[in-house]
C-alpha cells in the first residue's frame, strides 16, 4: 500500500526537486530467497520466498548495463549466493570489466563457503550486514546465534584477503535495532573498528549506516508495537535539506527479480515501479532513455532517506 505523500510538499518549500541526474550505480536484486528473516527487512525476504532472477533476464540486465556503463553494479537480494545464476552473472560483469559489490548477510556464507573464494578471484566488493557488534542486538534482530555465525564468516572472509587486500573491500552495515536514527556514522565507524578489533581481531574497510524504512516487516514491527506514526514523525522532524542532492534516486536505478525497474530498493518493496511507458526490461518496448528523463516516484517513505544525516543503500549523506 502506497504511503501518503507530503515528501515533495516538504522538498519543494525548501525549494529543490527530486530529478534524476545520472546513472553512476544500477542495482540488481536478484531475488528475495534467503536464509535469514531480519526484523528490518524491508523486502520481507526469507527462506520460503520464491521470487528469483532468471538467467534471461539476467541477459538483458548485462544489455542494459553495456548501454549505460554505470560506476558500480550492486548485487542484493534477499541473499544473491541462493539465486543459482550468480556466479555466471558476476563473472560476465567482471570479464566485462565492471565494479561489481554483492550485499550478503554473511551467514549464508558458513553453508556456501565457496562463494569467499569466487568473489575475490573476482574482485568483488562485499557489503555485510552486521546491525551491533553486540551479540544480544544482533540476534534480537536476525535471530538466535546470528552474531556468532557473522563472527565466523568474517573471520573468513578476513583470512582470504577482505578488509586486508586493497582490492578486496569489505563495508559493514548498521541498522538501528528500533524506531530510532542511526548514530553518526563517523563516530560509530570508530567504535566499530575498535570494538571488532579488539574483542575478535576482525578488520573491514568502512561502516555504513543505513535508517530502517517505515515499510515491509519493519512497518509490521513498528505497528504491532503502536510505534509507526510516533517514527513517521520522527523521520518527518528531522528532515534535512542537505540530503536531497544525495539522494540514491538521484543517481541509480534499481531492476527487480522480475526485469521491472525501480527508483530504489524502497519502491521495489512498495511495488511503485519507475514512471515510464515500459517499466520492464524483458519487454520488447523498454527504452534505456526514458530512464533520465522520468519522474521519480515519492512517498512519506521517502524521509528514511533525508532524515538527520541523510540514508541510502551506500550509507549516510551528510557529515552531520
Amino acid at each position: 500500500m502506497e504511503l501518503k505523500n507530503s515528501f515533495l510538499t516538504i522538498v519543494q518549500e525548501s525549494c529543490q526537486s527530486v530529478d534524476p541526474l545520472s546513472i553512476d550505480i544500477v542495482q540488481v536484486n536478484v531475488g528475495l530467497k534467503c536464509n535469514k528473516e531480519c526484523v528490518h527487512c524491508h523486502l520481507e525476504a526469507g527462506p520460503d520466498r520464491t521470487e528469483i532472477m532468471t538467467k534471461k533476464t539476467m541477459e538483458n540486465v548485462e544489455i542494459l548495463i553495456s548501454h549505460v556503463k554505470p560506476e558500480l553494479v550492486d548485487i542484493t537480494g534477499g541473499a544473491p549466493e541462493l539465486n543459482p545464476d550468480i556466479k555466471k552473472f558476476i563473472k560476465n560483469l567482471h570479464d566485462k570489466g565492471y565494479n561489481i559489490q554483492v550485499r550478503t548477510n554473511l551467514t549464508v556464507l558458513l553453508d556456501y563457503e565457496d562463494f569467499i573464494k569466487f568473489y575475490a578471484d573476482n574482485n568483488v566488493k562485499l557489503v555485510a550486514s552486521l546491525p551491533c557488534y553486540e551479540a544480544a542486538e544482533v540476534d534480537s534482530v536476525r535471530g538466535e546465534g546470528t552474531f556468532n555465525d557473522s563472527i565466523k564468516a568474517l573471520k573468513k572472509l578476513n583470512e582470504a584477503g577482505y578488509g586486508k587486500k586493497p582490492a578486496l573491500k569489505l563495508d559493514l552495515v548498521f541498522n538501528p535495532e528500533g524506531a530510532f536514527l542511526p548514530q553518526p556514522q563517523g563516530s560509530l565507524e570508530e567504535t566499530y573498528h575498535k570494538k571488532l578489533k579488539e574483542d575478535f581481531d576482525i578488520g573491514f574497510n568502512n561502516l555504513i549506516t543505513i535508517a530502517n524504512m517505515p515499510i515491509g516487516r519493519f512497518s509490521q514491527h513498528l505497528r504491532s508495537n503502536n510505534e509507526f506514526d510516533e517514527y513517521l514523525s520522527l523521520l518527518k522532524e528531522t528532515y534535512n535539506p542537505d540530503t536531497i542532492v544525495g539522494l540514491m534516486c538521484r543517481h541509480q536505478i534499481n531492476i527487480a527479480w522480475d526485469g521491472t525497474v525501480y527508483d530504489c530498493d524502497f519502491n521495489l518493496a512498495m511495488n511503485l515501479p519507475m514512471k515510464i511507458a515500459t517499466s520492464n526490461i524483458n519487454d520488447s518496448d523498454f527504452k534505456i532513455e526514458e530512464i533520465l528523463e522520468r519522474n521519480i516516484v515519492t512517498g512519506d517513505h521517502c524521509f528514511g532517506c533525508t532524515a538527520g544525516q541523510g540514508s541510502s543503500c551506500g550509507g549516510a549523506l551528510t557529515e552531520s
